[in-house]
Protein backbone atom coordinates (compact mmCIF):
# COMPACT_ATOMS: atom_id res chain seq x y z
CA UNK A 1 0.00 0.00 0.00
CA UNK A 2 2.80 2.44 0.48
CA UNK A 3 4.54 1.27 -2.30
CA UNK A 4 1.21 2.30 -3.75
CA UNK A 5 1.02 6.05 -2.39
CA UNK A 6 4.44 6.76 -3.66
CA UNK A 7 3.61 5.99 -6.49
CA UNK A 8 0.78 8.17 -6.98
CA UNK A 9 2.35 10.89 -5.00
CA UNK A 10 5.56 10.86 -7.99
CA UNK A 11 3.17 10.73 -10.55
CA UNK A 12 0.85 13.64 -8.72
CA UNK A 13 4.22 15.70 -8.84
CA UNK A 14 5.12 14.82 -12.18
CA UNK A 15 2.02 16.17 -13.44
CA UNK A 16 1.92 19.14 -10.73
CA UNK A 17 5.34 20.32 -12.72
CA UNK A 18 4.73 19.95 -15.77
CA UNK A 19 1.14 21.49 -15.60
CA UNK A 20 2.34 24.65 -13.79
CA UNK A 21 5.04 25.10 -16.35
CA UNK A 22 1.96 24.45 -19.24
CA UNK A 23 0.06 27.64 -18.35
CA UNK A 24 3.08 29.87 -17.57
CA UNK A 25 4.66 29.21 -21.08
CA UNK A 26 1.46 28.06 -22.96
CA UNK A 27 2.37 24.56 -23.54
CA UNK A 28 0.47 21.45 -22.46
CA UNK A 29 2.91 20.29 -20.22
CA UNK A 30 4.25 17.08 -22.51
CA UNK A 31 7.62 18.58 -23.28
CA UNK A 32 8.12 18.31 -19.49
CA UNK A 33 6.17 15.18 -18.72
CA UNK A 34 7.01 12.45 -21.29
CA UNK A 35 10.74 12.49 -20.17
CA UNK A 36 10.08 12.24 -16.65
CA UNK A 37 7.11 9.86 -16.96
CA UNK A 38 9.70 8.04 -19.05
CA UNK A 39 12.85 8.11 -16.69
CA UNK A 40 11.55 9.17 -13.40
CA UNK A 41 9.18 6.06 -12.24
CA UNK A 42 12.31 3.54 -12.61
CA UNK A 43 14.87 5.59 -10.83
CA UNK A 44 12.56 5.07 -8.24
CA UNK A 45 11.99 1.31 -8.34
CA UNK A 46 9.02 1.61 -10.16
CA UNK A 47 7.58 -0.40 -12.88
CA UNK A 48 8.49 1.56 -15.97
CA UNK A 49 5.88 2.94 -18.16
CA UNK A 50 6.62 1.88 -22.66
CA UNK A 51 6.60 4.60 -24.84
CA UNK A 52 3.25 3.99 -25.94
CA UNK A 53 1.92 4.54 -22.02
CA UNK A 54 3.61 7.80 -21.72
CA UNK A 55 1.80 9.36 -24.51
CA UNK A 56 -1.52 8.10 -24.19
CA UNK A 57 -1.09 9.47 -20.80
CA UNK A 58 0.14 12.69 -21.65
CA UNK A 59 -2.20 13.08 -24.46
CA UNK A 60 -5.07 13.07 -21.65
CA UNK A 61 -3.08 15.30 -19.44
CA UNK A 62 -2.62 17.73 -21.48
CA UNK A 63 -6.26 18.33 -22.67
CA UNK A 64 -6.97 19.03 -18.75
CA UNK A 65 -3.75 21.05 -18.41
CA UNK A 66 -4.87 22.95 -21.75
CA UNK A 67 -8.65 23.79 -20.66
CA UNK A 68 -7.54 25.06 -16.93
CA UNK A 69 -4.74 27.25 -18.19
CA UNK A 70 -7.32 29.02 -20.63
CA UNK A 71 -9.75 29.92 -18.23
CA UNK A 72 -6.86 32.03 -16.46
CA UNK A 73 -5.98 33.59 -19.63
CA UNK A 74 -10.07 34.14 -21.16
CA UNK A 75 -10.72 37.89 -19.54
CA UNK A 76 -7.70 39.45 -21.68
CA UNK A 77 -7.56 40.12 -25.26
CA UNK A 78 -4.34 37.64 -25.53
CA UNK A 79 -6.30 34.97 -27.35
CA UNK A 80 -6.48 35.34 -31.00
CA UNK A 81 -9.34 33.84 -32.35
CA UNK A 82 -8.55 33.68 -35.91
CA UNK A 83 -5.30 32.50 -35.18
CA UNK A 84 -6.92 29.87 -32.97
CA UNK A 85 -9.40 28.85 -36.39
CA UNK A 86 -6.60 29.01 -38.59
CA UNK A 87 -3.91 26.77 -36.98
CA UNK A 88 -6.78 24.79 -34.56
CA UNK A 89 -8.97 22.90 -37.28
CA UNK A 90 -5.46 21.35 -39.14
CA UNK A 91 -3.95 20.49 -36.15
CA UNK A 92 -6.98 18.88 -34.29
CA UNK A 93 -7.35 16.37 -37.69
CA UNK A 94 -3.27 15.77 -37.95
CA UNK A 95 -3.76 15.10 -34.22
CA UNK A 96 -5.79 12.61 -34.56
CA UNK A 97 -4.58 10.75 -37.01
CA UNK A 98 -0.91 10.77 -35.67
CA UNK A 99 -2.71 9.75 -32.08
CA UNK A 100 -4.74 6.89 -33.73
CA UNK A 101 -1.46 5.42 -35.90
CA UNK A 102 0.96 5.53 -33.60
CA UNK A 103 -0.23 2.20 -31.95
CA UNK A 104 1.42 0.48 -35.13
CA UNK A 105 4.63 2.12 -34.42
CA UNK A 106 7.33 0.71 -32.09
CA UNK A 107 8.56 2.49 -29.12
CA UNK A 108 11.96 3.25 -31.13
CA UNK A 109 10.39 5.54 -33.37
CA UNK A 110 7.65 7.48 -31.16
CA UNK A 111 10.82 8.41 -29.01
CA UNK A 112 12.60 9.64 -32.25
CA UNK A 113 9.37 12.00 -33.83
CA UNK A 114 9.32 13.35 -30.12
CA UNK A 115 13.60 14.09 -30.26
CA UNK A 116 13.51 15.18 -34.00
CA UNK A 117 10.43 17.86 -33.21
CA UNK A 118 11.90 19.04 -29.71
CA UNK A 119 15.38 19.54 -31.43
CA UNK A 120 13.81 21.70 -34.22
CA UNK A 121 11.57 23.36 -31.43
CA UNK A 122 14.88 24.19 -29.88
CA UNK A 123 16.32 25.22 -32.48
CA UNK A 124 13.42 27.99 -33.53
CA UNK A 125 13.73 29.38 -29.63
CA UNK A 126 16.95 30.56 -30.57
CA UNK A 127 15.72 32.48 -33.74
CA UNK A 128 14.82 36.32 -33.62
CA UNK A 129 11.11 36.81 -32.46
CA UNK A 130 9.48 39.38 -32.04
CA UNK A 131 8.49 40.10 -28.12
CA UNK A 132 6.47 43.30 -28.29
CA UNK A 133 2.76 42.63 -26.80
CA UNK A 134 1.91 46.77 -27.11
CA UNK A 135 -0.77 48.08 -29.84
CA UNK A 136 -4.02 46.48 -31.18
CA UNK A 137 -3.63 42.50 -30.03
CA UNK A 138 -7.25 41.84 -31.98
CA UNK A 139 -5.95 43.57 -35.22
CA UNK A 140 -2.73 40.91 -36.17
CA UNK A 141 -1.51 39.66 -39.29
CA UNK A 142 -0.36 36.76 -39.98
CA UNK A 143 0.80 34.33 -43.10
CA UNK A 144 -2.50 31.90 -43.17
CA UNK A 145 -1.19 29.45 -45.52
CA UNK A 146 1.80 29.50 -43.42
CA UNK A 147 -0.51 28.70 -40.53
CA UNK A 148 -2.38 26.36 -41.55
CA UNK A 149 0.25 24.06 -43.04
CA UNK A 150 2.23 24.01 -40.30
CA UNK A 151 -0.63 23.30 -37.71
CA UNK A 152 -1.77 20.37 -39.98
CA UNK A 153 2.25 18.46 -39.85
CA UNK A 154 2.76 19.62 -36.48
CA UNK A 155 -0.66 17.96 -35.28
CA UNK A 156 0.07 14.50 -36.89
CA UNK A 157 3.83 14.29 -35.87
CA UNK A 158 2.67 15.43 -31.99
CA UNK A 159 -0.23 13.09 -31.70
CA UNK A 160 2.14 10.12 -32.41
CA UNK A 161 3.82 10.92 -29.12
CA UNK A 162 0.62 12.07 -27.40
CA UNK A 163 2.44 16.16 -26.92
CA UNK A 164 -0.27 18.03 -28.93
CA UNK A 165 2.37 19.80 -30.20
CA UNK A 166 2.22 23.01 -28.24
CA UNK A 167 6.03 22.85 -27.70
CA UNK A 168 6.56 23.66 -31.21
CA UNK A 169 3.29 25.70 -32.34
CA UNK A 170 4.41 28.78 -30.18
CA UNK A 171 8.34 28.55 -31.57
CA UNK A 172 5.90 28.81 -35.15
CA UNK A 173 4.22 31.63 -34.01
CA UNK A 174 6.58 33.64 -32.47
CA UNK A 175 9.17 32.94 -35.09
CA UNK A 176 7.77 32.16 -38.58
CA UNK A 177 4.25 34.26 -38.20
CA UNK A 178 5.77 36.89 -36.01
CA UNK A 179 3.18 36.49 -33.10
CA UNK A 180 3.95 38.84 -29.67
CA UNK A 181 4.64 36.57 -26.64
CA UNK A 182 1.76 36.93 -24.86
CA UNK A 183 -0.80 36.65 -27.77
CA UNK A 184 1.11 32.89 -28.79
CA UNK A 185 1.57 31.40 -25.02
CA UNK A 186 -2.44 32.26 -24.45
CA UNK A 187 -3.67 31.16 -28.30
CA UNK A 188 -1.36 28.25 -28.21
CA UNK A 189 -3.55 27.09 -25.26
CA UNK A 190 -6.35 27.19 -27.21
CA UNK A 191 -4.79 25.73 -30.08
CA UNK A 192 -3.49 22.62 -27.43
CA UNK A 193 -6.81 22.07 -26.31
CA UNK A 194 -8.28 21.41 -29.59
CA UNK A 195 -5.64 19.47 -30.76
CA UNK A 196 -5.67 17.31 -27.52
CA UNK A 197 -9.10 16.50 -27.90
CA UNK A 198 -7.90 14.47 -31.43
CA UNK A 199 -4.83 12.99 -29.72
CA UNK A 200 -6.64 11.85 -26.74
CA UNK A 201 -9.33 10.14 -28.82
CA UNK A 202 -7.04 8.67 -30.94
CA UNK A 203 -5.14 7.09 -28.00
CA UNK A 204 -8.46 5.94 -26.06
CA UNK A 205 -9.77 4.68 -29.36
CA UNK A 206 -6.50 2.68 -29.90
CA UNK A 207 -6.40 0.93 -26.73
CA UNK A 208 -3.40 2.61 -25.72
CA UNK A 209 -4.66 4.52 -22.73
CA UNK A 210 -3.82 3.73 -18.35
CA UNK A 211 -6.67 4.81 -16.66
CA UNK A 212 -5.30 5.53 -13.03
CA UNK A 213 -1.61 6.94 -13.97
CA UNK A 214 -4.27 9.25 -16.25
CA UNK A 215 -6.63 10.20 -13.29
CA UNK A 216 -3.60 11.26 -10.98
CA UNK A 217 -2.08 13.64 -13.89
CA UNK A 218 -5.44 14.96 -14.53
CA UNK A 219 -6.56 15.89 -10.83
CA UNK A 220 -2.89 17.58 -10.63
CA UNK A 221 -2.98 19.36 -13.95
CA UNK A 222 -6.60 21.32 -12.60
CA UNK A 223 -4.42 22.11 -9.81
CA UNK A 224 -1.66 23.85 -11.21
CA UNK A 225 -2.09 24.78 -14.81
CA UNK A 226 -3.73 28.22 -13.61
CA UNK A 227 -1.35 28.52 -11.12
CA UNK A 228 1.21 28.78 -13.78
CA UNK A 229 -0.84 30.87 -15.94
CA UNK A 230 -1.02 33.42 -13.24
CA UNK A 231 2.62 33.73 -12.95
CA UNK A 232 3.13 33.69 -16.65
CA UNK A 233 0.98 36.85 -17.09
CA UNK A 234 3.13 38.66 -14.78
CA UNK A 235 6.43 37.74 -16.26
CA UNK A 236 8.85 39.48 -17.96
CA UNK A 237 8.08 38.18 -21.98
CA UNK A 238 12.14 38.02 -22.38
CA UNK A 239 12.26 35.48 -19.03
CA UNK A 240 8.93 33.75 -20.51
CA UNK A 241 11.01 32.84 -23.91
CA UNK A 242 14.11 31.62 -22.17
CA UNK A 243 12.27 29.76 -19.97
CA UNK A 244 10.44 27.37 -22.41
CA UNK A 245 13.79 27.85 -24.71
CA UNK A 246 15.27 26.41 -21.73
CA UNK A 247 13.13 23.27 -20.68
CA UNK A 248 12.83 22.59 -24.82
CA UNK A 249 17.13 22.47 -24.84
CA UNK A 250 17.45 20.39 -21.69
CA UNK A 251 14.65 17.89 -23.46
CA UNK A 252 16.83 17.96 -26.46
CA UNK A 253 19.84 16.79 -24.81
CA UNK A 254 18.32 14.33 -22.54
CA UNK A 255 16.62 12.47 -25.20
CA UNK A 256 18.90 12.12 -28.18
CA UNK A 257 21.93 11.06 -24.89
CA UNK A 258 18.99 7.83 -24.56
CA UNK A 259 18.79 7.46 -28.33
CA UNK A 260 22.29 8.18 -29.35
CA UNK A 261 24.19 5.86 -26.02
Amino acid sequence: MELDLAWILTLFVIGFAGSFISGMVGIGGSIINYPMLLYIPPAFSFIAFTAQEVSAVSAVQVFFATLAGIFAYRKGSFINKQLVLYMGIPIIIGSFLGGYGSKFLPDSAINLTYAVLALVAAAMMFMPKKGDDAGNLSNLQFNKRLAFGAAGFVGMMSGIVGAAGAFITVPIMLVLLKIPTRVAIASSLVITFISSTGTAAGKIMGGQLLWIPSIVMVVASIIASPLGAKVGKTMNMKVLQWVLAGLISATVVKIWFEILM
